[in-house]
């Protein structure tokens, strides 16, 4: 007689909060502090707790317990995001989770908008949807945040630097990250890397280099000033930088780029210029989107997981709907783990002639 089959389902659960709580050496309570952003935890704890998350994969069951409030609830996405790819990866995440619940997802297009014209259209919007997502660079758009919070409109910032007291965040660690790809090529002896900067006026992309900056320090090597071009995130910003960089009489032996269009770009720039990527020039790039994957070599990079930070933004709304009582709103900070992804876009630096 043939035994029954063992329950599929058993083998294939995922890890459970207990599990990283054991690991992490921690109450499972704590566990949810940190990945909710409720609450003082100190930040050894946290840094703890996260490097448990990262070794475990864990990831929340987000949104579960809101889906009551999802009910006709109008949520806006807004965005004037200049990289294609990343804005493919969000409204992927999005969509999931509105095919899922009832929600309403409202996608609305601000091009270039000056600030009056900003505050303009978010009051417009804020007559007719129940909450807002903001992605980069939106989200920390001063104008347009201070209009939402004062109609009482629940807001998300999608990958900020966390910028504001008035409004909640979904991110990664960007200075860690940031560190963590600098050394990455430290480790593989490069002393002479080049920096392309994302937008100026975006908190996230000065922590991805003050990251890059702390791991030079660590590693005894000085900054050189020459070697940091100013980008804002698009492909053409990435031509142009990594031609400066490249163009120079001592040229860097590695270049990171602070999203994946500028360093494709970077690549681009490289073969033009007879260089072959990693053999003469390694390029990193940050997020993970579909430009990582679509140039030769492809990109070592960081993985943003945007499709799952928009599953935690819709869950981080939910639950402020859900209490419909704005004198108890709470605030949250919610940071998810980061990867490291290593492909061929790295290697040793040349040997000098």
């Amino acid at each position: 007689m043939d035994k029954p089959k063992k329950s599929v389902r058993r083998k294939t659960r995922g890890v459970t909060i207990d599990e990283v709580a054991a690991l992490a050496g921690v109450s499972p309570m704590t566990i949810s502090r940190v990945i909710n952003g409720q609450g003082k935890v100190r930040d050894t704890t946290r840094e703890r707790v996260m490097r448990a998350v990262r070794e475990l994969n864990y990831t929340p069951n987000l949104a579960a317990s809101s889906l009551a409030a999802a009910q006709h609830t109008r949520i806006a996405l807004i965005y004037t995001n200049p990289s294609g790819a990343y804005l493919r990866e969000l409204l992927v995440g999005l969509l999931r989770v509105a095919s899922r619940t009832a929600i309403q997802l409202v996608v609305d297009y601000w091009d270039d908008l000056d600030a009056e014209a900003e505050r303009k259209a978010a009051r417009a919007l804020g007559k007719r949807v129940d909450a807002v997502i903001l992605p980069p660079p939106l989200c920390e758009s001063r104008a347009a945040v201070t209009e939402f919070v004062r109609a009482g409109i629940p807001v998300v910032a999608i990958a900020s630097g966390r910028f504001s007291d008035d409004i909640s965040c979904v991110r990664i660690d960007d200075f860690r990250a940031g560190k963590e790809l600098a050394e990455h090529m430290i480790e593989r002896g490069h002393t002479r890397i080049g920096f392309i900067k994302g937008r100026a006026d975006l908190s996230a992309s000065a922590r991805r280099f003050q990251g890059f900056q702390a791991a030079l320090e660590e590693a005894g090597i000085a900054l050189d000033p020459a070697l940091v071009q100013l980008g804002d995130y698009t492909y053409r910003s990435g031509l142009k930088a990594a031609e400066k960089l490249l163009g120079q009489r001592r040229p860097p032996s590695a270049i990171f780029a602070s999203n994946d269009d500028m360093a494709a770009a970077a690549i681009s720039v490289a073969h033009r210029r007879g260089l072959d990527v990693p053999r003469d020039l390694s390029v990193v790039g940050f997020d993970d989107t579909s430009a990582a994957t679509t140039v030769w070599p492809e990109l070592t990079t960081i993985h943003q997981p945007i499709a799952s930070m928009a599953d935690a933004a819709i869950d981080v709304l939910l639950r402020g709907i859900r209490r419909n009582d704005a004198s108890t709103r709470v605030l949250t900070d919610r940071v998810v783990p980061h990867r490291l992804i290593a492909r061929d876009s790295v290697a040793a630096p040349p040997k000098k002639k």
